[in-house]
């Protein structure tokens, strides 16, 4: 019994240590520190909290339907889901039509080359604008890979 009731009176005053320090950190510089960072995360929780709330009451939700089309086309979304991504990289890495022709123009060719004319002159002018020929100037040998890639691309 007499231990039961000193460890009782321990907890009490460990109960009350911690509510004095609790105290003195509120009213210290920290402590007045640590209530106002407290304040100032409930207010943004409390925000977000309602800005999230109204998003869902107000948000809209897009639904299509085939009715949507004027012209009457009966269009299945469906068949898209079988393409593979391959099925679309002709079209968005083709080169415009003035860089085709400047490439056109600066290889020397009147009409559309093939392959192998596109290497043979590739390799004929880069003789001419390597680097190491023109005292370093890589400008030219730039010029001719771009317009290499955008030729090949063009035979592809």
């Amino acid at each position: 019994m007499y231990n039961n009731t000193v460890i009782y009176i321990f907890n009490r005053l460990v109960r009350l240590a911690i509510l004095f320090f609790i105290l003195y950190l509120i009213f210290t510089n920290f402590g007045t520190f640590l209530m106002i960072l407290g304040v100032f995360f409930v207010i943004i929780a409390f925000l977000v909290y309602n800005f999230r709330k109204k998003m869902r009451e107000t948000s809209y939700r897009f639904r299509f339907d085939s009715t949507n089309f004027q012209n009457g086309q009966n269009f299945n979304f469906n068949d898209f889901r079988n393409f593979n991504q391959s099925d679309f990289q002709g079209f968005a890495n083709a080169p415009r039509f003035d860089e085709v022709a400047k490439a056109k123009e600066f290889f020397g060719f009147t009409s559309t080359p093939s392959k192998e004319e596109i290497k043979k002159r590739y390799k004929e002018l880069a003789k001419k604008y390597h680097p190491d020929i023109n005292d370093g100037n890589d400008e030219k040998m730039k010029e001719l890979n771009h317009y290499r890639d955008i030729l090949m691309k063009t035979v592809e």
